[in-house]
Protein backbone atom coordinates (compact mmCIF):
# COMPACT_ATOMS: atom_id res chain seq x y z
CA UNK A 1 0.00 0.00 0.00
CA UNK A 2 2.62 2.26 0.75
CA UNK A 3 4.35 1.78 -2.78
CA UNK A 4 0.97 3.24 -4.23
CA UNK A 5 0.62 6.08 -1.87
CA UNK A 6 4.52 7.05 -3.06
CA UNK A 7 3.70 6.62 -6.29
CA UNK A 8 0.66 9.26 -5.78
CA UNK A 9 2.79 11.70 -4.10
CA UNK A 10 5.47 11.39 -7.27
CA UNK A 11 2.94 12.48 -9.03
CA UNK A 12 2.20 15.30 -7.44
CA UNK A 13 5.86 16.39 -7.33
CA UNK A 14 5.99 16.02 -10.97
CA UNK A 15 2.90 18.04 -11.44
CA UNK A 16 5.31 21.06 -9.50
CA UNK A 17 2.18 23.29 -8.77
CA UNK A 18 2.26 22.76 -4.44
CA UNK A 19 4.69 21.88 -2.18
CA UNK A 20 4.75 18.25 -0.76
CA UNK A 21 2.87 17.77 2.92
CA UNK A 22 3.58 14.15 3.52
CA UNK A 23 6.23 13.26 1.42
CA UNK A 24 8.35 10.01 2.71
CA UNK A 25 11.65 10.22 4.61
CA UNK A 26 14.13 11.12 2.10
CA UNK A 27 17.05 8.15 2.37
CA UNK A 28 19.60 10.39 4.17
CA UNK A 29 17.13 11.08 6.82
CA UNK A 30 16.34 7.47 7.26
CA UNK A 31 20.18 6.22 7.36
CA UNK A 32 20.75 8.98 10.11
CA UNK A 33 18.19 7.91 12.23
CA UNK A 34 18.82 4.02 12.00
CA UNK A 35 22.72 4.85 13.16
CA UNK A 36 21.80 7.56 15.11
CA UNK A 37 20.57 8.18 18.71
CA UNK A 38 17.07 9.57 19.49
CA UNK A 39 18.49 13.05 20.38
CA UNK A 40 20.76 12.93 17.00
CA UNK A 41 17.43 11.80 15.45
CA UNK A 42 15.76 14.89 16.19
CA UNK A 43 18.46 16.86 15.12
CA UNK A 44 18.54 15.25 11.95
CA UNK A 45 15.31 16.18 11.35
CA UNK A 46 16.39 19.99 10.38
CA UNK A 47 19.88 18.67 8.26
CA UNK A 48 20.13 19.39 4.95
CA UNK A 49 21.73 16.90 2.53
CA UNK A 50 25.33 18.56 2.87
CA UNK A 51 24.95 18.81 6.58
CA UNK A 52 24.42 15.05 6.37
CA UNK A 53 27.04 14.06 4.02
CA UNK A 54 29.73 16.02 6.57
CA UNK A 55 28.60 13.19 8.65
CA UNK A 56 29.67 10.55 6.06
CA UNK A 57 32.67 11.60 4.02
CA UNK A 58 33.04 8.42 1.93
CA UNK A 59 29.70 8.82 0.79
CA UNK A 60 30.43 10.05 -3.07
CA UNK A 61 27.54 9.02 -4.62
CA UNK A 62 24.58 10.55 -5.39
CA UNK A 63 20.58 9.93 -4.54
CA UNK A 64 20.10 6.26 -5.27
CA UNK A 65 17.11 4.96 -7.56
CA UNK A 66 13.56 5.87 -6.59
CA UNK A 67 12.09 3.28 -4.48
CA UNK A 68 9.64 1.29 -5.60
CA UNK A 69 10.98 1.37 -8.89
CA UNK A 70 12.54 -1.73 -10.26
CA UNK A 71 12.23 -1.61 -14.33
CA UNK A 72 14.51 -0.43 -16.28
CA UNK A 73 13.44 2.53 -18.92
CA UNK A 74 15.34 3.05 -22.25
CA UNK A 75 16.69 5.68 -23.22
CA UNK A 76 15.20 6.05 -26.71
CA UNK A 77 12.55 4.07 -28.61
CA UNK A 78 12.90 0.37 -28.79
CA UNK A 79 11.77 0.50 -32.54
CA UNK A 80 11.68 3.00 -34.83
CA UNK A 81 9.13 5.19 -35.99
CA UNK A 82 8.59 6.97 -32.14
CA UNK A 83 7.94 10.13 -31.42
CA UNK A 84 9.35 10.65 -28.03
CA UNK A 85 13.12 10.81 -25.90
CA UNK A 86 12.21 9.49 -22.80
CA UNK A 87 15.43 10.18 -20.18
CA UNK A 88 16.69 7.89 -17.54
CA UNK A 89 14.93 8.05 -14.33
CA UNK A 90 17.75 7.48 -12.32
CA UNK A 91 19.24 11.06 -13.54
CA UNK A 92 16.61 13.33 -12.71
CA UNK A 93 17.52 13.29 -9.14
CA UNK A 94 14.05 12.92 -7.46
CA UNK A 95 15.68 13.17 -4.03
CA UNK A 96 17.04 16.17 -4.72
CA UNK A 97 13.52 17.41 -6.18
CA UNK A 98 11.66 16.30 -3.20
CA UNK A 99 14.26 17.83 -1.01
CA UNK A 100 14.17 21.24 -3.06
CA UNK A 101 10.48 21.37 -2.76
CA UNK A 102 10.11 20.98 0.80
CA UNK A 103 12.85 23.92 1.68
CA UNK A 104 10.47 26.67 -0.04
CA UNK A 105 8.60 27.14 3.23
CA UNK A 106 11.62 26.65 5.40
CA UNK A 107 13.47 30.09 6.32
CA UNK A 108 16.57 31.14 4.79
CA UNK A 109 19.10 31.21 7.93
CA UNK A 110 21.97 30.34 6.75
CA UNK A 111 25.57 32.11 6.94
CA UNK A 112 27.84 32.50 4.16
CA UNK A 113 30.68 30.45 5.26
CA UNK A 114 27.82 27.11 5.38
CA UNK A 115 26.82 28.38 1.70
CA UNK A 116 30.38 27.39 0.48
CA UNK A 117 30.26 24.66 2.07
CA UNK A 118 27.26 23.27 0.61
CA UNK A 119 28.04 24.59 -2.57
CA UNK A 120 31.25 22.98 -2.57
CA UNK A 121 29.85 19.50 -1.31
CA UNK A 122 27.05 19.65 -4.07
CA UNK A 123 29.66 20.42 -6.92
CA UNK A 124 31.70 17.34 -5.78
CA UNK A 125 28.80 14.54 -4.70
CA UNK A 126 25.94 15.80 -7.85
CA UNK A 127 28.38 17.83 -10.26
CA UNK A 128 26.29 20.88 -10.13
CA UNK A 129 25.04 23.57 -7.55
CA UNK A 130 22.16 22.24 -5.93
CA UNK A 131 20.51 25.76 -5.06
CA UNK A 132 20.94 26.82 -8.59
CA UNK A 133 19.71 23.56 -10.05
CA UNK A 134 16.36 23.33 -11.39
CA UNK A 135 13.81 20.68 -9.71
CA UNK A 136 13.88 18.25 -12.22
CA UNK A 137 17.98 18.10 -13.44
CA UNK A 138 18.47 15.86 -16.60
CA UNK A 139 21.98 15.52 -17.24
CA UNK A 140 24.44 14.08 -19.76
CA UNK A 141 23.47 13.89 -24.07
CA UNK A 142 20.38 11.90 -25.23
CA UNK A 143 21.42 9.06 -27.21
CA UNK A 144 21.07 9.09 -31.07
CA UNK A 145 17.93 7.58 -32.58
CA UNK A 146 18.39 3.61 -34.09
CA UNK A 147 19.15 3.93 -37.95
CA UNK A 148 16.35 4.75 -40.07
CA UNK A 149 14.38 6.26 -37.56
CA UNK A 150 11.96 8.94 -39.03
CA UNK A 151 10.47 11.90 -37.19
CA UNK A 152 6.90 12.34 -38.77
CA UNK A 153 6.09 15.24 -36.97
CA UNK A 154 8.96 16.81 -38.51
CA UNK A 155 7.73 17.06 -41.68
CA UNK A 156 4.31 18.41 -40.53
CA UNK A 157 5.71 21.27 -38.28
CA UNK A 158 8.73 22.21 -40.68
CA UNK A 159 9.25 25.57 -41.40
CA UNK A 160 10.93 25.24 -44.72
CA UNK A 161 8.39 25.03 -48.06
CA UNK A 162 8.25 21.66 -49.58
CA UNK A 163 7.91 21.27 -53.23
CA UNK A 164 4.15 20.04 -52.51
CA UNK A 165 3.49 23.36 -50.10
CA UNK A 166 4.89 25.73 -52.96
CA UNK A 167 2.36 27.42 -54.47
CA UNK A 168 2.84 27.02 -58.56
CA UNK A 169 1.25 29.40 -61.08
CA UNK A 170 -0.53 27.98 -63.58
CA UNK A 171 -0.95 29.01 -67.13
CA UNK A 172 -4.46 29.03 -68.30
CA UNK A 173 -4.56 27.76 -72.57
CA UNK A 174 -7.85 26.48 -73.76
CA UNK A 175 -7.17 24.12 -76.15
CA UNK A 176 -10.23 25.08 -78.51
CA UNK A 177 -9.94 28.64 -81.14
CA UNK A 178 -11.46 31.71 -79.31
CA UNK A 179 -12.89 32.76 -82.70
CA UNK A 180 -13.02 30.71 -86.06
CA UNK A 181 -13.61 33.04 -89.90
CA UNK A 182 -14.50 31.68 -92.76
CA UNK A 183 -11.93 31.70 -95.08
CA UNK A 184 -13.54 30.50 -98.10
CA UNK A 185 -11.26 29.74 -101.44
CA UNK A 186 -7.88 30.65 -99.33
CA UNK A 187 -5.26 29.50 -102.05
CA UNK A 188 -3.81 26.27 -101.01
CA UNK A 189 -1.40 26.06 -103.53
CA UNK A 190 0.29 22.73 -102.76
CA UNK A 191 -2.95 20.90 -103.95
CA UNK A 192 -5.14 22.66 -106.15
CA UNK A 193 -6.77 19.83 -107.58
CA UNK A 194 -6.84 16.00 -107.07
CA UNK A 195 -4.94 15.88 -110.23
CA UNK A 196 -2.00 18.21 -109.80
CA UNK A 197 -1.41 15.70 -106.36
CA UNK A 198 -1.23 12.93 -108.42
CA UNK A 199 1.00 14.01 -111.15
CA UNK A 200 3.32 15.46 -108.18
CA UNK A 201 3.22 12.46 -106.32
CA UNK A 202 4.76 10.74 -109.48
CA UNK A 203 7.21 13.32 -110.66
CA UNK A 204 8.82 15.38 -107.79
CA UNK A 205 8.16 14.69 -104.17
CA UNK A 206 10.58 17.16 -102.53
CA UNK A 207 8.50 20.56 -104.56
CA UNK A 208 5.69 19.23 -102.74
CA UNK A 209 7.04 19.60 -99.72
CA UNK A 210 5.73 23.39 -98.80
CA UNK A 211 2.52 25.52 -100.04
CA UNK A 212 4.53 28.52 -101.16
CA UNK A 213 2.16 31.48 -100.97
CA UNK A 214 1.89 34.11 -97.60
CA UNK A 215 -2.22 35.04 -97.89
CA UNK A 216 -2.12 36.35 -93.90
CA UNK A 217 -0.62 39.38 -91.93
CA UNK A 218 -1.35 41.08 -88.82
CA UNK A 219 -1.08 44.88 -88.42
CA UNK A 220 0.40 46.92 -85.82
CA UNK A 221 -3.29 48.40 -85.83
CA UNK A 222 -5.14 45.55 -85.19
CA UNK A 223 -5.99 44.51 -88.55
CA UNK A 224 -5.88 40.72 -90.36
CA UNK A 225 -5.18 41.08 -93.97
CA UNK A 226 -6.49 37.98 -95.83
CA UNK A 227 -6.19 36.93 -99.20
CA UNK A 228 -8.91 34.77 -100.60
CA UNK A 229 -8.28 33.83 -104.62
CA UNK A 230 -8.42 36.86 -106.49
CA UNK A 231 -9.62 39.42 -102.93
CA UNK A 232 -7.91 40.81 -100.22
CA UNK A 233 -10.10 41.92 -97.17
CA UNK A 234 -9.34 43.32 -93.95
CA UNK A 235 -10.86 42.30 -90.66
CA UNK A 236 -10.79 44.89 -87.52
CA UNK A 237 -9.76 42.85 -84.34
CA UNK A 238 -10.83 45.36 -82.27
CA UNK A 239 -15.08 45.86 -83.76
CA UNK A 240 -14.98 42.94 -85.78
CA UNK A 241 -16.21 44.82 -89.27
CA UNK A 242 -15.08 43.14 -92.47
CA UNK A 243 -13.67 45.70 -95.34
CA UNK A 244 -12.78 44.62 -99.17
CA UNK A 245 -9.77 46.53 -99.85
CA UNK A 246 -8.79 45.03 -103.55
CA UNK A 247 -10.27 42.50 -106.23
CA UNK A 248 -7.78 41.88 -109.25
CA UNK A 249 -8.78 40.03 -112.38
CA UNK A 250 -10.33 36.33 -111.85
CA UNK A 251 -7.78 34.75 -113.87
CA UNK A 252 -5.10 35.92 -111.42
CA UNK A 253 -5.15 35.58 -107.86
CA UNK A 254 -3.04 37.01 -104.54
CA UNK A 255 0.03 35.44 -103.94
CA UNK A 256 0.84 37.06 -100.68
CA UNK A 257 0.29 40.23 -98.89
CA UNK A 258 2.26 42.19 -95.46
CA UNK A 259 1.77 44.84 -93.02
CA UNK A 260 4.28 47.72 -93.35
CA UNK A 261 5.72 48.35 -89.38
CA UNK A 262 3.27 51.30 -88.39
CA UNK A 263 0.13 49.24 -90.29
CA UNK A 264 -1.49 51.64 -92.57
CA UNK A 265 0.00 50.35 -95.73
CA UNK A 266 -0.29 46.87 -97.23
CA UNK A 267 1.50 45.34 -99.73
CA UNK A 268 -0.17 43.07 -101.96
CA UNK A 269 1.81 40.78 -103.94
CA UNK A 270 -0.08 39.27 -107.40
CA UNK A 271 0.34 36.38 -109.87
CA UNK A 272 0.86 39.00 -112.42
CA UNK A 273 4.80 39.53 -111.19
CA UNK A 274 3.66 43.03 -109.74
CA UNK A 275 3.44 44.46 -105.83
CA UNK A 276 0.65 46.92 -105.40
CA UNK A 277 1.26 49.13 -102.45
CA UNK A 278 -2.33 50.44 -100.84
CA UNK A 279 -3.24 53.02 -98.35
CA UNK A 280 -5.50 51.04 -95.99
CA UNK A 281 -7.59 54.26 -94.49
CA UNK A 282 -8.78 55.53 -97.80
CA UNK A 283 -8.93 52.35 -99.44
CA UNK A 284 -6.77 53.59 -102.85
CA UNK A 285 -3.71 52.26 -104.56
CA UNK A 286 -1.01 53.93 -104.07
CA UNK A 287 1.35 52.43 -106.21
CA UNK A 288 1.11 49.41 -108.78
CA UNK A 289 5.51 48.49 -109.21
CA UNK A 290 6.97 45.85 -111.91
CA UNK A 291 9.78 44.10 -112.03
CA UNK A 292 9.66 40.51 -111.48
CA UNK A 293 8.91 38.11 -114.21
CA UNK A 294 6.93 35.73 -112.29
CA UNK A 295 4.62 35.87 -109.26
CA UNK A 296 5.48 37.41 -106.39
CA UNK A 297 4.91 34.36 -103.51
CA UNK A 298 6.97 36.58 -100.42
CA UNK A 299 7.03 39.87 -99.26
CA UNK A 300 8.96 41.58 -96.54
CA UNK A 301 9.00 45.52 -95.19
CA UNK A 302 12.39 47.37 -93.87
CA UNK A 303 11.33 51.04 -92.71
CA UNK A 304 10.82 52.17 -96.56
CA UNK A 305 12.21 49.57 -98.43
CA UNK A 306 10.06 46.35 -99.33
CA UNK A 307 11.33 42.76 -100.23
CA UNK A 308 9.85 40.66 -102.27
CA UNK A 309 10.70 37.18 -103.75
CA UNK A 310 9.38 35.62 -106.88
CA UNK A 311 8.83 32.21 -108.79
CA UNK A 312 11.95 33.00 -110.43
CA UNK A 313 13.98 32.63 -107.52
CA UNK A 314 15.08 36.38 -107.30
CA UNK A 315 14.39 38.78 -104.46
CA UNK A 316 14.25 42.35 -105.49
CA UNK A 317 14.39 45.53 -103.17
CA UNK A 318 12.03 48.57 -103.55
CA UNK A 319 12.15 52.13 -102.39
CA UNK A 320 8.31 53.31 -102.35
CA UNK A 321 9.52 56.46 -101.67
CA UNK A 322 11.08 57.11 -105.09
CA UNK A 323 10.04 56.65 -108.40
CA UNK A 324 12.77 54.27 -109.88
CA UNK A 325 11.58 52.00 -107.03
CA UNK A 326 13.50 48.99 -107.90
CA UNK A 327 17.10 49.67 -105.90
CA UNK A 328 18.51 45.97 -105.58
CA UNK A 329 18.57 42.02 -106.89
CA UNK A 330 19.70 39.01 -104.86
CA UNK A 331 20.43 36.53 -106.97
CA UNK A 332 20.83 32.85 -104.88
CA UNK A 333 18.15 30.52 -104.91
CA UNK A 334 16.95 28.25 -107.98
CA UNK A 335 13.60 27.98 -107.52
CA UNK A 336 10.77 29.92 -106.07
CA UNK A 337 11.52 31.83 -103.03
CA UNK A 338 8.52 31.13 -100.99
CA UNK A 339 10.23 32.52 -97.22
CA UNK A 340 11.41 36.05 -96.80
CA UNK A 341 12.14 38.03 -93.70
CA UNK A 342 13.99 40.88 -92.17
CA UNK A 343 15.35 40.84 -88.44
CA UNK A 344 13.74 43.12 -86.12
CA UNK A 345 16.77 45.79 -85.92
CA UNK A 346 16.84 45.50 -90.24
CA UNK A 347 20.42 43.97 -90.82
CA UNK A 348 19.40 40.87 -92.23
CA UNK A 349 17.32 39.36 -94.50
CA UNK A 350 16.69 36.03 -94.52
CA UNK A 351 15.15 33.77 -97.34
CA UNK A 352 14.00 30.69 -97.89
CA UNK A 353 12.99 29.00 -100.77
CA UNK A 354 11.62 25.41 -103.00
CA UNK A 355 15.58 24.44 -103.78
CA UNK A 356 15.71 23.77 -99.85
CA UNK A 357 18.39 26.37 -99.07
CA UNK A 358 18.21 29.27 -96.65
CA UNK A 359 20.39 32.69 -97.10
CA UNK A 360 20.95 35.48 -94.92
CA UNK A 361 21.75 38.51 -96.86
CA UNK A 362 22.92 42.15 -95.34
CA UNK A 363 21.34 45.43 -94.96
CA UNK A 364 20.57 46.73 -98.64
CA UNK A 365 21.22 50.18 -97.37
CA UNK A 366 24.83 49.37 -95.44
CA UNK A 367 26.42 47.01 -98.23
CA UNK A 368 25.53 47.33 -101.86
CA UNK A 369 26.66 44.04 -102.48
CA UNK A 370 24.76 41.38 -103.32
CA UNK A 371 26.62 38.44 -101.93
CA UNK A 372 24.70 36.62 -98.93
CA UNK A 373 26.40 35.95 -95.59
CA UNK A 374 25.73 32.86 -95.18
CA UNK A 375 24.14 30.16 -97.00
CA UNK A 376 22.41 27.22 -95.00
CA UNK A 377 21.80 23.95 -96.99
CA UNK A 378 21.41 21.32 -93.57
CA UNK A 379 17.80 21.48 -94.28
CA UNK A 380 16.36 18.32 -96.90
CA UNK A 381 12.89 19.78 -98.06
CA UNK A 382 11.56 23.48 -98.81
CA UNK A 383 12.32 26.16 -96.37
CA UNK A 384 8.89 28.62 -95.87
CA UNK A 385 9.24 28.81 -92.48
CA UNK A 386 11.06 31.26 -91.05
CA UNK A 387 11.26 33.81 -88.08
CA UNK A 388 13.91 35.98 -86.41
CA UNK A 389 13.83 36.41 -82.71
CA UNK A 390 12.40 39.92 -81.69
CA UNK A 391 14.59 39.28 -77.86
CA UNK A 392 17.61 37.71 -79.59
CA UNK A 393 18.07 39.68 -82.96
CA UNK A 394 20.81 37.48 -84.45
CA UNK A 395 19.01 34.27 -83.94
CA UNK A 396 16.80 32.88 -86.88
CA UNK A 397 14.37 29.61 -86.92
CA UNK A 398 13.80 28.47 -90.01
CA UNK A 399 11.25 25.00 -91.11
CA UNK A 400 11.57 22.66 -93.50
CA UNK A 401 8.79 20.55 -95.41
CA UNK A 402 7.65 17.10 -95.81
CA UNK A 403 10.89 15.87 -96.55
CA UNK A 404 12.48 17.62 -93.58
CA UNK A 405 10.28 18.36 -90.66
CA UNK A 406 12.90 19.78 -89.22
CA UNK A 407 13.18 23.47 -86.97
CA UNK A 408 16.71 24.91 -86.93
CA UNK A 409 17.74 27.11 -84.82
CA UNK A 410 21.01 29.68 -86.16
CA UNK A 411 23.25 32.33 -84.78
CA UNK A 412 23.87 34.41 -87.90
CA UNK A 413 26.42 36.13 -86.44
CA UNK A 414 28.84 33.25 -86.10
CA UNK A 415 26.82 31.17 -89.23
CA UNK A 416 26.19 28.21 -86.00
CA UNK A 417 23.20 25.77 -86.07
CA UNK A 418 22.38 26.31 -82.59
CA UNK A 419 19.74 23.50 -82.35
CA UNK A 420 17.80 21.04 -84.29
CA UNK A 421 14.57 19.29 -83.26
CA UNK A 422 12.77 16.51 -85.31
CA UNK A 423 9.06 17.98 -85.52
CA UNK A 424 7.76 14.57 -87.28
CA UNK A 425 5.52 16.82 -89.43
CA UNK A 426 5.68 19.28 -92.04
CA UNK A 427 7.20 22.98 -90.75
CA UNK A 428 4.31 25.26 -92.43
CA UNK A 429 5.00 28.38 -90.89
CA UNK A 430 6.79 30.06 -87.44
CA UNK A 431 6.12 32.54 -85.44
CA UNK A 432 8.27 33.88 -82.18
CA UNK A 433 5.98 34.88 -79.13
CA UNK A 434 7.41 36.85 -76.88
CA UNK A 435 5.30 36.84 -73.76
CA UNK A 436 6.51 33.27 -72.95
CA UNK A 437 9.11 33.53 -74.79
CA UNK A 438 8.38 30.78 -77.09
CA UNK A 439 8.35 29.58 -80.84
CA UNK A 440 4.58 28.30 -82.50
CA UNK A 441 4.59 26.16 -85.33
CA UNK A 442 2.32 25.55 -88.01
CA UNK A 443 2.34 21.51 -89.27
CA UNK A 444 0.73 19.70 -92.11
CA UNK A 445 -0.01 16.21 -92.37
CA UNK A 446 -0.90 14.25 -90.19
CA UNK A 447 -2.38 16.39 -86.93
CA UNK A 448 -2.41 19.52 -88.69
CA UNK A 449 -1.53 21.36 -85.34
CA UNK A 450 0.26 24.21 -83.63
CA UNK A 451 2.70 23.61 -81.06
CA UNK A 452 4.17 26.04 -79.06
CA UNK A 453 7.79 25.39 -77.85
CA UNK A 454 9.83 26.48 -74.84
CA UNK A 455 12.80 28.72 -75.96
CA UNK A 456 15.87 28.03 -76.03
CA UNK A 457 15.21 24.82 -74.42
CA UNK A 458 12.62 23.67 -77.16
CA UNK A 459 10.41 21.67 -74.82
CA UNK A 460 6.95 21.11 -76.55
CA UNK A 461 4.18 23.33 -74.07
CA UNK A 462 1.62 22.20 -76.14
CA UNK A 463 -0.48 21.19 -79.23
CA UNK A 464 -3.50 22.94 -80.34
CA UNK A 465 -5.45 20.65 -82.84
CA UNK A 466 -8.62 21.90 -84.95
CA UNK A 467 -7.74 22.48 -88.24
CA UNK A 468 -8.88 19.76 -90.99
CA UNK A 469 -6.22 20.44 -93.62
CA UNK A 470 -2.72 21.81 -93.22
CA UNK A 471 -1.94 25.24 -91.83
CA UNK A 472 -0.79 27.30 -94.55
CA UNK A 473 0.31 30.60 -92.65
CA UNK A 474 0.22 32.10 -89.16
CA UNK A 475 0.45 35.93 -87.39
CA UNK A 476 0.76 37.13 -83.83
CA UNK A 477 -1.32 40.15 -82.42
CA UNK A 478 0.05 43.32 -81.53
CA UNK A 479 0.00 42.60 -78.04
CA UNK A 480 1.38 39.06 -78.52
CA UNK A 481 -2.07 37.37 -76.86
CA UNK A 482 -3.40 35.82 -80.11
CA UNK A 483 -2.29 33.68 -83.01
CA UNK A 484 -3.91 33.65 -85.96
CA UNK A 485 -3.79 30.23 -88.10
CA UNK A 486 -5.18 30.00 -91.99
CA UNK A 487 -5.26 26.82 -93.18
CA UNK A 488 -6.70 24.77 -96.24
CA UNK A 489 -9.95 23.71 -94.53
CA UNK A 490 -10.85 27.31 -95.48
CA UNK A 491 -11.16 28.63 -92.08
CA UNK A 492 -9.37 31.08 -89.94
CA UNK A 493 -8.80 30.12 -86.47
CA UNK A 494 -7.57 32.65 -83.68
CA UNK A 495 -5.85 30.91 -80.57
CA UNK A 496 -5.33 33.05 -77.58
CA UNK A 497 -2.55 31.12 -76.47
CA UNK A 498 -0.20 34.12 -74.93
CA UNK A 499 -2.10 35.88 -72.57
CA UNK A 500 -0.11 37.13 -70.06
CA UNK A 501 -3.00 37.25 -67.09
CA UNK A 502 -3.97 33.48 -66.60
CA UNK A 503 -6.07 34.01 -63.57
CA UNK A 504 -8.17 36.52 -65.77
CA UNK A 505 -8.62 33.30 -68.49
CA UNK A 506 -9.28 31.09 -65.67
CA UNK A 507 -12.57 33.03 -64.68
CA UNK A 508 -13.52 32.98 -68.49
CA UNK A 509 -13.03 29.72 -69.22
CA UNK A 510 -16.11 28.54 -68.95
CA UNK A 511 -17.14 30.87 -72.31
CA UNK A 512 -14.46 28.48 -74.04
CA UNK A 513 -16.81 26.15 -75.39
CA UNK A 514 -19.19 28.92 -77.28
CA UNK A 515 -16.92 29.50 -80.11
CA UNK A 516 -17.43 32.85 -82.18
CA UNK A 517 -17.88 31.49 -85.69
CA UNK A 518 -18.73 33.90 -88.45
CA UNK A 519 -17.52 34.16 -92.14
CA UNK A 520 -14.70 36.22 -93.62
CA UNK A 521 -16.84 37.90 -96.11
Amino acid sequence: MSQFVFENDLQSVLKLDMPITNAPMPRWQRKASSSGSGSTSANTSSLTPVKAGNKSLSTSKTPGKTPGKNTKVQNTPSKAGGDRYIPSRNKQQLEVASFLLSKENEPCNTTPTEKDHRKAWSMNLNGYDIDEAKILHLGGKPMNAPEGYQNNLKVLYSQKTTPASTKKTTRYMSSVPDKILDAPEIRNDFCRSQTVVWVCCFANVENMSSTDLNLVDWSSQNHVAVALHNNVYLWNAATGDIVLLMQVESEEHISSVSWIKEGNFLAVGVSDAKVQLWDVESQKRLRNMASHTSRVASLSWNNHVLSSGARSGHIHHHDVRVAEHHIATLSGHSQEVCGLKWSPDGKYLASGANDNLVYVWPNVQESRDSTPVHCFTQHQGAVKALAWCPWQTNVLASGGGTSDRHIRIWNVSSGSCLSSLDTESQVCSLVFAPNYKELVSGHGYAQNQLVLWKYPSMVKVAELRGHQGRVLNLALSPDGSTIVSAAADETLRFWKCCALDPAKKEKTATKSTSIIHQGIR
